[in-house]
């Protein structure tokens, strides 16, 4: 297969998930519940975490505090609003009738995530979009309808708000505590952002531009692992109907 072949394969490939996307973006805009929890839930916790008394270490309290909420949008916009559109599409049959066509299975699936995913890098433009995508789409594999969504996803929610130095430094937490806090899939989206935006995670001073790429090392590797776990998980399980 020549270059201008995969040339051709990709630009249709971009135009049909750009179709799939349009058709959710009008389905997302009339979901009110969808556009709370994308666009207001944020400045709740906003709210609740401005008014905490939080010590972010080598970090600015302010530049802890941002950088946690960018984490929180990524949460519920990026990985709840998922869960229950994946969820939604597969009981309507919706993803088994975009199946019969010729789109792949990825298409469809980066397709129906594309406002979801606009909506959270249009709040924050932040790494980590992918994993917490393929995060949502095994999700849905446990969870039968779109109600129950608030149950199986709150598990995830409340464990990365815990333990992903959103909230609380994870270098306050009991080292045991803390070197398990750190695998989580929204650790190292936290960890990465505050290394780029601000040099260190907060654990440390400040690094130069060379010493960061050091320091992003580690959680780079935890962040590609969650990708090919969720990858994997998706390609195995994931369903495409309703379960009956």
């Amino acid at each position: 297969m020549n270059s201008r072949t995969l040339s051709r394969a990709g630009a249709a490939g971009l135009r049909r998930i750009r179709s799939v996307g349009g058709a959710e973006l009008l389905l997302f805009i009339r979901n009110r519940t969808a556009m709370f929890n994308a666009l207001v839930l944020p400045v709740g916790f906003a709210v609740a975490i401005w008014s905490a008394d939080i010590d972010g270490g080598a970090l600015s309290t302010n530049a802890f505090l941002l950088t946690g909420l960018c984490a929180v949008v990524l949460l519920i916009a990026g990985y709840y609003n998922l869960v229950t559109t994946y969820v939604a599409r597969r009981e309507d049959l919706v993803l088994k009738r975009l199946r019969v066509g010729e789109l792949t299975d990825a298409v469809i699936l980066a397709g129906t995530a594309g406002p979801s995913v606009a909506v959270a890098l249009g709040q924050i433009v932040l790494a980590g979009t992918v994993v917490f995508v393929l995060l949502a789409a095994a999700s849905a594999i446990f969870t039968r309808t779109v109600e129950t969504a608030q149950v199986t996803t709150l598990p995830i929610l409340l464990v990365c708000l815990v333990g992903s130095s959103v909230m609380v430094p994870v270098s306050e937490l009991p080292d045991t505590v803390a070197a398990v806090a750190r695998l989580l899939p929204l650790s190292p989206v936290v960890e990465l952002m505050r290394l780029g935006w601000l040099g260190t995670a907060g654990s440390s001073t400040p690094a130069g531009f060379v010493g960061v790429f050091g320091l992003a090392a580690a959680p780079a590797a935890i962040l590609l692992g969650w990708v090919i776990i969720g990858v994997a998980a998706v390609r195995r399980w994931f369903r495409w109907e309703p379960r009956r």
